[in-house]
């Protein structure tokens, strides 16, 4: 990673969350009344080929004792109503903050992969895990809401899993390379604005 991208990381993850602290403290509560503990949602993740991290996330689900692999339609009924809307404006999103001081993640780059998708596509990740992994990204920006319609039709972790492999890895993988080879400080803060463009406009929708 870039010493200036790296800089850039830790201002704006430090003015962020001293600015958006009442809020994360609000869901905070929010979580706790409405869906109890635990408040944090934590996930191993995969930062490298072989170096994981825990990624944060504010709960969205409600809790299973054998919870693995992306979430698809089999996992809606779980969503709980504060769930719902933390998802649609990213909101669970911001205790990664946290990851992003500590390093583990950048504001911008590839989805933070799980090991077993690691592990079945090693020539894909060892491309794509060459970037510190992002809160936000090409992929993300362009092909989020095509995932989530894909999966949403999956009815079981199997088919979830199939899907996912099969429909998102690989085009997810060349966009997150396009990003790659055209990364640059202007086109970073190009894909966080647009990012933060999405979020105000869910945020509106839900008025």
């Amino acid at each position: 990673m870039r010493v200036s991208k790296r800089i850039t990381d830790l201002v704006l993850a430090l003015v962020l969350a001293l600015v958006l602290s009442p809020i994360i403290l609000l869901i905070t509560l929010l979580i706790l009344v409405r869906d109890g503990r635990p408040v944090f949602y934590l996930s191993e993740r995969m930062k490298t080929p072989d170096q994981a991290f825990i990624l944060w996330k504010f709960r969205t689900m409600t809790v299973a004792n054998h919870d693995s692999g992306v979430s698809g339609g089999d996992k809606a009924a779980r969503v709980t109503r504060t769930g719902r809307i933390l998802r649609k404006t990213r909101f669970d999103e911001l205790p990664q903050l946290l990851n992003i001081l500590r390093g583990d993640m950048s504001f911008v780059g590839p989805r933070p992969p799980l090991r077993h998708y690691v592990e079945k596509h090693p020539a894909i990740y060892a491309q794509v895990l060459t970037h510190r992994p992002g809160v936000t990204g090409l992929a993300t920006l362009r092909y989020h809401r095509t995932e989530e319609r894909l999966l949403a039709t999956c009815q079981t972790a199997e088919q979830t899993d199939q899907l996912y492999s099969r429909r998102c890895v690989p085009v997810k993988a060349r966009l997150d390379m396009i990003w790659a080879e055209n990364q640059s400080l202007c086109f970073d803060m190009r894909l966080i604005l647009e990012t933060v463009a999405r979020i105000i406009g869910a945020s509106a929708k839900k008025r």
